[in-house]
């Protein structure tokens, strides 16, 4: 019996630990989010950012409004000005992917664009693209970083609204961990 309460003891204790590895992805993970929410805040009081602490990655939301002009697919000023205030953190990023995700809401691309992009896919993977671009120019490793377009296979919200239509307009950028 004492044997049994013992064992059960040590199992209870090594359960409750975690290695010294795990311990310093969940403590880089909490800094990165703590610094993206202090750099982000005016955008995340107005709504068009978010960040999300998930098990294991961090993601943050972008509403296209704030990177790219209207069915534009090339960052203007602000969305410039934007991505300037997290690329600190992400250049001190050392064992973790940045993949940069594109969305798109459902409405036809316009016929000015469609002679460049064929669908919302190839419109949602240029502005990937491009904001993959502008990191690294501004001194983000490329080599933890990938861009892909989703078009509008994979909406935030119902398409529907115009507020719908805005939510699933957005880039993603998740921080996760390197595979071994």
């Amino acid at each position: 019996m004492r044997r049994t309460v013992i064992l059960f003891s040590v199992l209870v204790l090594i359960s409750g630990c975690v290695t010294q590895a795990a311990y310093n992805k969940v403590e880089s993970q909490n800094q990165a989010y703590q610094e993206l929410n202090q750099a982000l805040r005016a955008e995340l009081n107005a709504d068009q950012v978010e960040i999300q602490q998930l098990q294991d990655r961090l993601k943050v939301t972008m509403l296209n409004e704030i990177l790219f002009p209207e069915g534009g697919w090339e960052l203007d000023q602000r969305g410039r000005e934007t991505l300037n205030k997290i690329v600190p953190t992400l250049k001190t990023l050392t064992n973790q992917r940045i993949e940069i995700l594109g969305f798109t809401d459902n409405v036809p691309i316009g016929p000015e664009l469609r002679s460049r992009f064929p669908s919302n896919w190839e419109l949602s993977t240029a502005r990937a693209t491009n904001v993959v671009r502008y990191l690294q120019h501004e001194g983000v490793n490329p080599a933890l970083m990938s861009a892909t377009g989703y078009g509008d296979e994979q909406p935030a919200a119902s398409n529907s609204t115009p507020e719908g239509r805005r939510k699933n307009r957005r880039i993603e950028i998740v921080l996760a961990a390197q595979n071994p």
